[in-house]
């Protein structure tokens, strides 16, 4: 190989190893103010079988929800595993991966998010005050 191509070569090498990195620390291109992630939610309620309220940043509440009823979420002794497969950017209901499992590790039943929706203050307001993550 001439030694011309090397430093070209070593650049495109180089760049190809650090892509993916990059890729992993910043939003989807298709994201917008309506993703997070995954670290930074905080807390959840469940004030049905089939809604899932979760705080993120302390500040944000968003609403999930759940394609059928789970009135296992709404027991004691509960939590939810989120396992993430990939980003750890959540924007879609096909980015979380959330199962219901006991606090002494006896059941786990996997949850099927529908849709996840970034609620307004007043939409926040309106959730009762036990509810809210």
């Amino acid at each position: 190989m001439p030694l011309r191509w090397t430093a070209p070569l070593a650049a495109v090498a180089a760049l190809a190893l650090t892509t993916p990195i990059a890729i992993a620390e910043a939003p989807p291109a298709h994201a917008t103010q309506h993703c997070f992630l995954s670290a930074d939610w905080q807390n959840w309620t469940a004030p049905n079988p089939g809604v899932i309220y979760i705080r993120v940043n302390s500040r944000d509440i968003y609403r999930l929800d759940l394609s059928g009823g789970f009135p296992e979420i709404q027991e004691p002794g509960v939590h939810l595993v989120n396992r993430m497969a990939g980003s750890e950017w959540v924007c879609s209901p096909l980015d979380l991966q959330l199962s219901i499992a006991e606090d002494h590790g006896g059941m786990r039943e996997a949850i099927i998010v529908q849709a996840i929706t970034k609620l307004t203050p007043d939409e926040v307001q309106a959730i009762p005050p036990k509810f809210r993550p």
